[in-house]
């Protein structure tokens, strides 16, 4: 039983005579339409070769050409019972072909060895475990086996060594192991009888091994793989040895068992025959009045299959009786109807096709379709995305121009923060400085507050001096005012007598040099001037002293006066909000001209900041004892004939007029007005008049205050 190309269980078909096996295949081949696959048609088309190369055994004994044709049917049809032939291989028909041929060149070249000795050959492409010696006919068959061999275990590669090494062994080999022989009538296999029952599949039946008997009682004999290993090297070639045992032990028989194609009975008749012309054959056996000697052979027909000895039983356990003829025909209707079988499937795969071919045709067209259509897609879709990218392009231009401007104001910006930086780390200098100072005053101011919360208890009667306080300096102030007024005048009298004495000394000096001895006239003259200059030196002597005490007598008034005024604009300071009276601090400098001019060059944040620092920079000028922008003229009028001399501003200051240049007028003006006060003052004003405040209304203002 073998497995058919649909891989149901049946016995192998074959031709009966070579030509109908030539006609079957080569019709098959032929028959095929150029839809089917390549395969199966070069497979059968390749068969008719093979049905006509003679095979040989190591006797050079020629086989029958129908006795050696084997149908290989499954492995042709195996290929063709799948659409797609080509799934088992890994590489294209060509390659296949180019990887046969250059196989077969390498074992021509002697590259790879083949040949071991006259009789034995190796296969150089299976590995080293499975490498084993064969003969010539066994190799052959196992290269076409592997080379024709639809399993998926076996790679394309391997297949093409194995077809190239079939090719080497058929047109290199086929002499060196002797020249074919046209096959005899006298062939074991053509000799038997086609009517004669054999058992299926053939076996042999073996008896009179030799055995022995053990200590229990049982007989005992060698193994079946040994014998079966004996019958190999004679080239019998038989698959298994299988002894046969009963309750005594071995029994000294054993069947052997042969391949289920014509070949195996080939083996088997031969097998047979061997033993006959031997003299132990089954006639031989069955004979009386011989001694058995050594091992009787022959193959197993119907009258051992019908025995009742273990040989028999053995026999229907295993297999059935069938004739040549039998398994022929069988095997012809079994190839008939796998024939009819493809055949529908090839009908039906034709109708299949044409089906497969109106739908390819249909979706051709509605392929060609929907090409049209994509392609008008892509057109429009690439019109657009041109657009896109036009727009994309000139918006990345802009935005690259705006980044460049947007680039170059920011790189102007951080040179301008790095300037403010490097001010701003000499700002942070000077604050720590003047946080340091800030500190400080808060540290006296803590004191002076505490000592005001003292004074507070002693407001009532610091009221009540401070009005007498207030009268006297106001007497004081009204009888300094006389005595400037009389110190004016003693000036004016004291610049008189100078005048007077120069005028007179100049006199004296003139009538020294114009008058001589005998002139007593102009002697008596000037004793007499010398006596008025020294009454007049010592009258401007006597203002002078005058004038020097009245002096320090203002100076100590002016300082009392000038301590009473700092108290009171202290107390000022610490007034609540609700008093009509504040402090002003006479000769500060006016910001607000520096603020006006400077928001005109620069932004409102930035002009703060540039104000802030310019009148910094004029109050710390202020402050500088060095610089004195003024200078003294004479006075000229009705009131001052004589000239008085008057401190005024110097317009040609270096400093003013770089400061006028710069910021303009305005700002020049209150700088020139500050810098004549050449002193800062603090004064109590009103803040409705902004009048300089008396002493009498402060003290009104701080009694309303307590009052309330």
């Amino acid at each position: 039983m073998e497995i058919n190309a649909f891989g149901v269980h049946e016995p192998r078909m074959i031709p009966s005579t070579p030509s109908h096996a030539l006609r079957f295949s080569s019709d098959f081949g032929l028959s095929l339409s150029e839809r089917t696959q390549r395969r199966p048609q070069f497979d059968f088309l390749a068969f008719p070769r093979r049905l006509t190369f003679p095979l040989s055994r190591t006797d050079s004994t020629p086989l029958d050409s129908a006795i050696l044709v084997r149908c290989s049917t499954s492995s042709f049809m195996g290929s063709s019972s799948s659409d797609d032939s080509d799934v088992d291989t890994d590489i294209s028909e060509s390659e296949l072909d180019e990887r046969e041929s250059k196989s077969y060149q390498e074992l021509k070249n002697g590259e790879r060895i083949v040949k071991l000795s006259h009789e034995t050959f190796t296969c150089p492409y299976c590995s080293r475990k499975r490498k084993r010696d064969f003969l010539y006919k066994d190799l052959l068959q196992h290269a076409s086996g592997v080379g024709n061999s639809p399993s998926n275990k076996r790679s394309a590669k391997e297949k093409a060594n194995h077809l190239a090494l079939v090719k080497y062994l058929e047109k290199d080999l086929a002499d060196a192991v002797g020249p074919s022989k046209p096959a005899s009538n006298n062939d074991p296999v053509m000799d038997c009888d086609h009517d004669e029952k054999f058992v299926w599949p053939w076996r042999g039946i073996v008896v009179n091994l030799p055995t022995r008997r053990t200590g229990d009682g049982r007989y005992v004999g060698e193994s079946g793989s040994k014998f079966r290993d004996e019958l190999k090297e004679r080239g019998f070639n038989p698959t298994r040895v299988t002894p046969l045992w009963n309750y005594r032990g071995h029994s000294g028989c054993a069947i052997v068992e042969f391949n289920k194609d014509w070949p195996g009975l080939h083996n088997a008749i031969s097998f047979e025959r061997a033993y006959e012309a031997d003299h132990h054959g089954k006639k031989d056996w069955l004979a009386n009045g011989t001694e058995k000697l050594g091992v009787y052979a022959w193959v197993a027909r119907a009258d051992d299959y019908n025995s009742s000895n273990i040989i028999g039983e053995h026999l229907r356990k295993i297999g059935d009786l069938k004739t040549v003829s039998e398994i022929i025909e069988e095997e012809a209707r079994k190839q008939d109807r796998l024939v009819s079988n493809l055949t529908s499937i090839i009908e039906l795969k034709n109708k299949h096709l044409r089906e497969m071919e109106e739908r390819c045709s249909e979706t051709a067209t509605t392929l060609n379709n929907l090409m049209v259509e994509r392609d008008k897609l892509l057109q429009a879709y690439n019109e657009e995305i041109k657009k896109i990218q036009l727009g994309a392009r000139d918006h990345l231009k802009k935005i690259f121009s705006d980044h460049e401007k947007l680039k170059l104001q920011l790189e102007s910006q951080k040179k301008e923060f790095e300037l403010r930086g490097r001010e701003l780390e000499k700002r942070e200098a000077q604050n720590e400085n003047e946080s340091k100072y800030l500190a400080e005053e808060i540290e006296k101011y803590e004191v002076r507050n505490s000592s005001l919360q003292l004074a507070e208890l002693e407001q009532q009667k610091a009221d009540e001096d401070f009005m007498k306080l207030a009268d006297d300096q106001k007497k004081q102030k009204e009888d300094l005012h006389n005595r400037i007024i009389r110190l004016e005048k003693q000036l004016d009298t004291k610049q008189a007598l100078e005048l007077e004495i120069e005028r007179l000394r100049g006199s004296l000096n003139i009538m020294k040099h114009m008058g001589d001895d005998e002139d007593v006239e102009v002697l008596q003259k000037a004793e007499t001037i010398l006596k008025s200059l020294s009454e007049k030196e010592g009258d401007l002597e006597a203002l002078d002293e005058l004038n020097q005490t009245l002096i320090v007598k203002q100076r100590k008034s002016n300082d009392e006066l000038q301590e009473a005024r700092k108290e009171i604009v202290n107390a000022f300071k610490d007034l609540p909000g609700r008093s009509h009276l504040r402090v002003k601090r006479m000769g500060e400098l006016d910001t607000k001209p520096f603020h006006e001019a400077a928001k005109k060059r620069y932004n409102e944040d930035e002009a703060d900041e540039r104000a802030s620092e310019l009148c910094s920079l004029w109050a710390e000028y202020l402050k500088d004892p060095d610089w004195h922008p003024f200078k003294v003229i004479k006075e000229e009028g009705r009131d001052n004939e004589e000239g008085k001399e008057i401190e005024v501003l110097d317009d040609g200051d270096e400093k003013l007029q770089d400061l006028k240049n710069a910021w303009g007028e305005e700002v020049f003006k209150a700088e020139s007005n500050v810098a004549r006060g050449s002193e800062i003052l603090t004064e109590q004003v009103e803040k409705k008049q902004l009048e300089k405040g008396t002493p009498r209304s402060c003290h009104d203002d701080q009694t309303n205050i307590s009052l309330s």
